[in-house]
Protein backbone atom coordinates (compact mmCIF):
# COMPACT_ATOMS: atom_id res chain seq x y z
CA UNK A 1 0.00 0.00 0.00
CA UNK A 2 1.49 3.55 -0.59
CA UNK A 3 1.41 5.94 1.68
CA UNK A 4 -1.53 9.07 1.27
CA UNK A 5 1.10 11.80 0.58
CA UNK A 6 1.48 9.93 -2.80
CA UNK A 7 -2.12 10.08 -3.56
CA UNK A 8 -2.20 14.37 -3.47
CA UNK A 9 -3.00 15.73 -6.69
CA UNK A 10 -0.60 18.71 -7.07
CA UNK A 11 -3.29 20.34 -9.63
CA UNK A 12 -5.56 20.27 -5.86
CA UNK A 13 -2.97 20.45 -3.59
CA UNK A 14 -1.61 23.94 -3.64
CA UNK A 15 -3.32 26.35 -1.39
CA UNK A 16 -5.07 28.83 -3.61
CA UNK A 17 -6.40 26.30 -5.66
CA UNK A 18 -7.69 23.92 -3.29
CA UNK A 19 -9.04 26.76 -1.16
CA UNK A 20 -10.70 27.68 -4.72
CA UNK A 21 -12.79 24.04 -4.94
CA UNK A 22 -13.37 23.85 -1.37
CA UNK A 23 -14.99 27.45 -1.44
CA UNK A 24 -16.84 26.23 -5.13
CA UNK A 25 -18.06 22.85 -3.76
CA UNK A 26 -20.24 24.77 -1.31
CA UNK A 27 -21.75 27.18 -3.58
CA UNK A 28 -23.51 26.97 -7.41
CA UNK A 29 -20.89 29.32 -8.20
CA UNK A 30 -18.63 32.44 -7.30
CA UNK A 31 -17.35 35.44 -9.60
CA UNK A 32 -13.81 35.83 -9.20
CA UNK A 33 -13.94 39.01 -7.08
CA UNK A 34 -15.70 36.79 -4.40
CA UNK A 35 -12.87 34.54 -4.40
CA UNK A 36 -10.27 36.93 -4.50
CA UNK A 37 -11.85 38.77 -1.47
CA UNK A 38 -12.51 35.29 0.34
CA UNK A 39 -8.80 33.90 -0.70
CA UNK A 40 -7.09 36.68 -0.40
CA UNK A 41 -5.10 36.78 -3.42
CA UNK A 42 -4.21 39.17 -5.97
CA UNK A 43 -5.90 39.51 -9.85
CA UNK A 44 -2.56 38.24 -11.44
CA UNK A 45 -2.29 35.66 -8.63
CA UNK A 46 -6.06 33.89 -8.88
CA UNK A 47 -5.88 33.91 -12.38
CA UNK A 48 -3.27 31.82 -12.67
CA UNK A 49 -4.34 29.31 -10.14
CA UNK A 50 -8.29 29.58 -11.74
CA UNK A 51 -5.96 28.58 -15.23
CA UNK A 52 -4.46 25.67 -13.46
CA UNK A 53 -7.56 24.31 -12.46
CA UNK A 54 -9.73 25.30 -15.79
CA UNK A 55 -6.65 23.60 -18.03
CA UNK A 56 -7.33 20.09 -15.57
CA UNK A 57 -10.63 20.38 -16.52
CA UNK A 58 -11.92 20.76 -12.56
CA UNK A 59 -13.54 24.07 -12.65
CA UNK A 60 -15.26 25.88 -15.46
CA UNK A 61 -15.25 29.53 -16.26
CA UNK A 62 -17.36 31.88 -18.24
CA UNK A 63 -17.54 36.04 -18.76
CA UNK A 64 -20.78 37.95 -17.97
CA UNK A 65 -20.97 41.24 -20.06
CA UNK A 66 -23.77 42.46 -18.16
CA UNK A 67 -23.58 46.19 -17.13
CA UNK A 68 -20.69 48.48 -17.01
CA UNK A 69 -18.05 45.67 -16.13
CA UNK A 70 -18.11 42.50 -17.25
CA UNK A 71 -17.55 39.80 -14.38
CA UNK A 72 -16.05 36.31 -14.17
CA UNK A 73 -18.26 33.49 -12.73
CA UNK A 74 -16.58 30.08 -11.69
CA UNK A 75 -18.00 26.34 -10.98
CA UNK A 76 -16.90 23.36 -9.88
CA UNK A 77 -16.80 20.42 -12.31
CA UNK A 78 -17.89 17.29 -11.78
CA UNK A 79 -14.16 16.01 -12.02
CA UNK A 80 -13.18 19.10 -9.80
CA UNK A 81 -16.31 17.60 -7.01
CA UNK A 82 -14.43 14.18 -7.26
CA UNK A 83 -10.75 15.45 -7.12
CA UNK A 84 -12.12 17.72 -3.76
CA UNK A 85 -12.76 14.66 -2.20
CA UNK A 86 -9.76 12.43 -3.24
CA UNK A 87 -7.49 15.10 -2.05
CA UNK A 88 -9.22 14.82 1.32
CA UNK A 89 -10.01 11.28 1.79
CA UNK A 90 -5.47 11.47 1.10
CA UNK A 91 -5.67 14.30 3.82
CA UNK A 92 -7.38 12.63 6.29
CA UNK A 93 -5.49 9.25 6.31
CA UNK A 94 -2.60 11.37 6.66
CA UNK A 95 -4.28 13.03 9.94
CA UNK A 96 -4.71 9.37 10.79
CA UNK A 97 -0.97 8.20 10.41
CA UNK A 98 0.17 11.65 12.69
CA UNK A 99 -2.08 11.28 15.62
CA UNK A 100 -1.52 7.74 15.59
CA UNK A 101 0.16 6.27 18.85
CA UNK A 102 3.92 5.95 18.33
CA UNK A 103 6.20 3.19 19.54
CA UNK A 104 7.87 5.90 21.85
CA UNK A 105 3.94 6.58 23.35
CA UNK A 106 4.07 2.39 24.17
CA UNK A 107 5.75 1.35 27.55
CA UNK A 108 8.37 -0.29 26.89
CA UNK A 109 9.34 -3.59 29.33
CA UNK A 110 11.84 -2.91 32.21
CA UNK A 111 14.43 -5.38 32.20
CA UNK A 112 14.31 -7.39 34.90
CA UNK A 113 17.24 -7.58 37.65
CA UNK A 114 18.17 -10.84 38.72
CA UNK A 115 21.02 -11.11 40.96
CA UNK A 116 24.40 -12.24 39.78
CA UNK A 117 25.43 -15.89 40.78
CA UNK A 118 29.17 -15.76 40.82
Amino acid sequence: MTHPSRRLDDDVHQRVRLGVLALLSGVTRADFAQLKATLGTTDGNLGQHLRVLEEAGLITSTKDTAGQRGRTWVRITRKGRTALQREIQALKEIVAIVEAPTDAETPRPTPTSRPRTT
